[in-house]
């Protein structure tokens, strides 16, 4: 028996030297790093296909743009980039910073808001705020977005920023931090005042950021009538197009006599999101005339269309020189569905580009692989795979441990 032991004992000390031999070369010779050739995901931000060539739309009203929710693709523009006042459009930025807040749980949707002699004052569309008087933060974010109300506005701003004036520092610079490069605020309501101009482009991008992150602000763009003041004080939405247009959604409407009659429109038909600005119309009918134009224009010639179904996909891939055997598989970096030209639509496939194993050390939300897809022979986007988990690098350590535990059969 003891000379059985010896011989079990010389045999481990020689595998343990051979392993050692091997671990040390492998670190002196650095592990192998994932390549670096391996594409990011593609922008979303940019048309997965060539736009269709814009038709010569008639829309009465001096700038427009037409974009997709979902990546930000433009489908149509009109003098998009031109500066002008927006009027109550500037909404949509106070409703962001606002939900923004409530997201971050600085304020809650039944926090009172006080009325202020500042909110008090504000002019156009209100609801008659009294000094003292007191809504709570939903009820007012109704107000604001059903009735259009300027003092509501005000007060909320009021609220999130300490001051109206404090407020506007932050939405200018969250719209910097949106790219709305051509975009100045200096009140949360959107009355005119010199220099509080933006963009029908940036305006669809700070439309396209509260629907993208801030969904629930459709439940309240949504609301047809509603009342106030236990229904002393009734709401009926400025956004008729909530009667006339099929998939409707919001979102908000302005109107004053620099920016003339304005609207930021969303709806949604067969799994596609549009967001139509119309910047500067003469009148309310012509500025849903042109709304409803550039949205019916959009989902006549856009689409939708779901990735392939890839059913085969590995959930797992083998990792060497960890511990770990194998670690998850993310793919979620692919959309769930690609933008594309109705007249160039096709079937689409998927392309699984992943290597057999991968070398240790694997960090969690590292690239791995790429998914490719295609429509006939065109590429339409290339997305990232990524690892789910982390699987570290097998030290001396770990890997005595392991070879101890398989020679004498023991376990952690």
């Amino acid at each position: 028996m003891e000379r059985k032991n010896l011989a079990l004992l010389c045999a481990g000390v020689v595998c343990f030297w051979l392993f050692a031999l091997a671990f040390g070369t492998a670190q002196g010779n650095g592990l192998r790093q994932q390549n670096p050739a391996v594409q990011a995901a593609a922008d979303q931000t940019q048309p997965v296909q060539p736009a269709a060539a814009q038709p010569a739309l008639e829309l009465p009203c001096r700038a427009a743009c037409l974009i997709d929710q979902q990546t930000g693709t433009i489908l149509y523009e009109k003098n998009a980039d031109q500066q002008m006042p927006i009027a109550s459009i500037t909404k949509v930025m106070t409703l962001l910073l606002t939900f923004e807040a409530v997201h971050d749980g600085r304020i809650a949707m039944d926090t009172l808001v006080p009325v202020s002699e500042h909110a008090y004052h504000m002019g156009g569309s209100q609801i008659w705020l009294e000094p003292g008087e007191q809504f709570t933060l939903d009820e007012m974010i109704k107000a604001i977005c059903v009735s259009s109300a300027n003092d509501a506005a005000v007060a909320v701003a009021e609220l999130v920023g300490g001051s109206e004036p404090g407020f506007v520092q932050m939405m200018n610079a969250r719209a910097a931090e949106l790219g709305m490069v051509n975009t100045t605020f200096h009140n949360a309501c959107g009355l005119d005042t010199e220099g509080h101009l933006s963009t029908a482009h940036d305006v669809a991008i700070m439309s396209r950021e509260i629907l993208n992150t801030c969904p629930e602000v459709l439940h309240y763009t949504g609301i047809w009538t509603d009342t106030l003041r236990g229904g002393a004080t009734q709401l009926v939405n400025t956004n008729k197009l909530l009667k006339r247009y099929n998939g409707i959604t919001g979102l908000k409407t302005g109107t004053t006599s620099g920016a003339g009659v304005c609207i930021s429109a969303s709806a949604t038909r067969d799994g596609l999101d549009l967001i139509a600005v119309v910047l500067g119309s003469l009148s309310s009918s012509e500025r849903f005339t042109a709304a409803t134009t550039l949205l019916d224009y959009g989902f006549a010639a856009y689409a939708a269309v779901p990735l392939p179904a890839m059913e085969d996909r590995p959930l797992l891939i083998k990792v060497k020189g960890s511990a770990e055997e194998s670690v998850p598989l993310d793919y979620t970096a692919l959309p769930e569905t690609l933008l594309m030209p109705k007249e160039n639509a096709a079937a689409l496939t998927a392309q699984l580009d992943l290597p057999q194993e991968l070398e240790a050390p694997v960090q969690l939300g590292q690239t791995v692989g790429t998914v490719r897809i295609l429509s006939g022979e065109t590429q339409l986007g290339e997305y990232e795979v990524r690892a789910a988990a982390d699987a570290e690098k097998m030290d001396f350590g770990t890997a005595f441990g392991l070879l101890w535990n398989a020679l004498t059969g023991c376990e952690n």
